[in-house]
């Protein structure tokens, strides 16, 4: 969810585009950064300057007098930081040894270390700790054996696996600006005299309101006067491609979408395949196994959401396994940090890593000799530096109040840190391992799919539903804890008092409450041959009750028998549920909450980060 902006620009025309590239990044501030920087051809001299920092735009800009520079071209980003930590030597630009090619990025390249090994022993220096100066390198490296820099930049794109929107200016072509997409979105826009590259249409929206989306394996150059893009060596014609954009700026920022919580809820396969991507180049997955296989007794925490994410991971650990964890609320710890020591190991699960009661079981467990792992989304932050490790998700920035794609990366990270364990306990074989590992990867498959399927359904679901005061969520196994969640989130944001339970508890009480017309949700997980009878027994019970029952599940309960309405959203197993099923219940808590008049990104009495006791 980094920030990128670039523009090029004929200087009879645009006499300098450092206004446009600094109010450029401004209007990308929403969606959030730790440091910002500039790269630029200076007008007059025509050479390559750089500046960057840790800390805001402002900061950035008012340190190094950027808004007193004349330039003809340049590109800008702001950084959330995924790899290194937030400071000046990992802020984007990046450079090459020579100080002539200046790269943004946003993504992840999956084979940055093999690649940096590789150019450090061809003589490169590398100055970060980030992914993204490989690419800087891998340039320059072949920019001595092409004929031209765009064979290069072509060359240096075949070496890269992962997500990516690519900017690059080189001081020698001083007017031109190459760029490449791989998952990460970067569109182009059209202006008059210049043209413009950015992540997102609210920085390029003052000036323009022509743009082009880029697919995936799309790569080229701007110019002032021209747009050149390739896909494997052929030449696009794009004209047919330009889009017009009528929305307002607030428009934008969102995507078009009405609400952040929705933009974010729709952007869950993208950061889950991200998220996936660097996991699978982390040694901190595999660092993290290691000391859980090493300790006795492991503990696993988390405040709210993060919570519902470590109660999914206690059911794959024992699944995938065979191990068992103690999962208990952050704000408990007392009573369980009393239990640990030297032979234990905590697992914190933390958005923000700055969750008071999350850091105040953290301190008490490492109090005791236990080893701490950290599951966040902001690196550098709190919790991770008190950590012994950290494995970091890539969810991007969370506007939204409520947490949305972010659960289900920490489930991702989570089921990966499982399934390591799995193979050095000796549970899993490799070959089962792999097998895993490679199902993983349709985690955002799993989401976009049973988005696709549930939307239109769960639309007609709110008309009855607005009307009810209160609901139960119900699920056996893993579909308790998805439950939890889903319960949370229409609490959250609707406002509809909604109770999770394992389905086997409600007639232990909870049934009491069922008259005619209650809403009973339920969570069919899989394996469907296993759970299909019991479930369809908890929905007869509420039925006989009167209640209004509705079950969204995967392939395999079409025909249970008592549900009013049934949600099937596509043959997934037990290692993908949760990226299927968990969607739609975030979708309803999001249409209750509009058709109710909430506002779902700014619920009633809530903090995105909780920093109080």
């Amino acid at each position: 969810m980094c920030g990128i902006v670039g523009v090029t620009a004929d200087p009879d025309q645009v006499p300098n585009v450092m206004p446009m590239l600094v109010q450029g990044l401004k209007r990308l501030e929403y969606r959030g950064y730790d440091s910002a920087g500039f790269a630029f051809i200076e007008c007059g001299s025509q050479k390559l300057l750089v500046f960057k920092n840790k800390g805001r735009i402002d900061d950035v800009v008012r340190s190094y007098g950027v808004s007193t520079y004349c330039a003809i071209s340049g590109i800008a980003h702001t950084r959330w930081a995924t790899h290194g930590a937030p400071n000046q030597v990992n802020a984007h630009p990046h450079l090459d040894c020579n100080k002539k090619i200046a790269i943004v990025h946003n993504g992840i390249i999956k084979n940055f270390a093999e690649l940096r090994e590789w150019l450090v022993e061809q003589g490169h220096r590398f100055e970060s700790d980030t992914d993204t100066e490989v690419i800087a390198h891998l340039l320059e490296h072949f920019s001595r054996e092409e004929r031209d820099f765009f064979s290069a930049f072509k060359k240096a794109l075949r070496m890269l696996e992962g997500a990516y929107a690519i900017a690059v200016l080189h001081e020698d072509e001083p007017l031109r600006i190459y760029f490449a997409r791989n998952i990460s979105p970067l569109l182009i826009g059209l202006g008059i005299g210049f043209n413009m590259l950015s992540s997102d249409i609210p920085s390029m929206l003052p000036y323009t309101r022509r743009f082009i989306v880029l697919n995936d394996g799309e790569y080229g150059y701007i110019e002032p006067y021209r747009v050149h893009i390739e896909k494997e060596g052929r030449s696009i014609d794009w004209r047919a491609r330009i889009t017009t954009i009528t929305w307002s700026l607030e428009d934008a920022e969102k995507g078009g979408y009405p609400h952040y919580m929705l933009k974010e809820i729709m952007e869950q396969p993208r950061v889950l395949y991200e998220t996936y991507m660097g996991l699978l180049s982390s040694r901190e997955v595999e660092d993290a196994a290691k000391i859980l296989a090493d300790t006795d007794k492991i503990f696993i925490t988390g405040a709210g959401t993060s919570y519902h994410a470590s109660l999914v991971f206690t059911y794959y650990l024992s699944l995938l396994a065979r191990e068992l964890a103690i999962p208990f609320i952050a704000s408990e710890y007392s009573t369980y940090s009393r239990l640990s020591g030297s032979d234990s190991a905590l697992i914190v699960v933390s958005q923000s890593g700055e969750t008071i009661d999350s850091l105040q079981a953290l301190r008490a467990f490492k109090k005791k000799g236990a080893k701490i792992i950290a599951v966040s989304n902001v690196i550098g932050s709190t919790i991770p530096r008190e950590s012994d490790k950290t494995i970091y998700t890539r969810a991007g920035p969370e506007i939204g109040v409520a947490a949305t794609k972010t659960f289900l990366t920490q489930v991702l990270a989570l089921t990966f840190l499982s399934l390591r364990l799995g193979l050095i306990r000796g549970v899993l074989t490799q070959s089962e391992y792999k097998d895993l590992v490679n199902e993983l990867k349709r985690a955002g498959e799993a989401a976009s799919v049973s988005i696709e399927k549930s939307s239109r359904i769960i639309e007609r679901l709110v008309i009855g539903l607005k009307k009810s005061n209160s609901m139960y969520i119900l699920g056996r196994e893993l579909g308790v804890p998805l439950a939890y969640e889903g319960a949370l989130k229409v609490k959250e944001v609707s406002y509809i008092h909604a109770e999770a339970y394992p389905a086997g508890e409600s007639k232990h009480g909870p049934i009491a409450l069922v008259e005619p017309g209650f809403p009973v949700i339920f969570v069919a997980t899989p394996p469907a041959e296993h759970l299909f009878e019991k479930l369809q027994g908890n929905i007869m019970e509420m039925k006989a009750r009167g209640a209004s029952t509705i079950l969204f599940g995967v392939d395999g309960y079409e025909d249970v028998k008592g549900a009013d309405i049934v949600v099937t959203v596509g043959p997934w197993g037990e290692v993908l549920a949760p990226y299927a099923l968990t969607p739609p219940l975030q979708l309803l808590a999001y249409r209750l909450a509009v058709a109710l008049g909430r506002d779902p990104d700014k619920p009633r009495n809530l903090a995105k980060t909780v920093t109080v006791e």
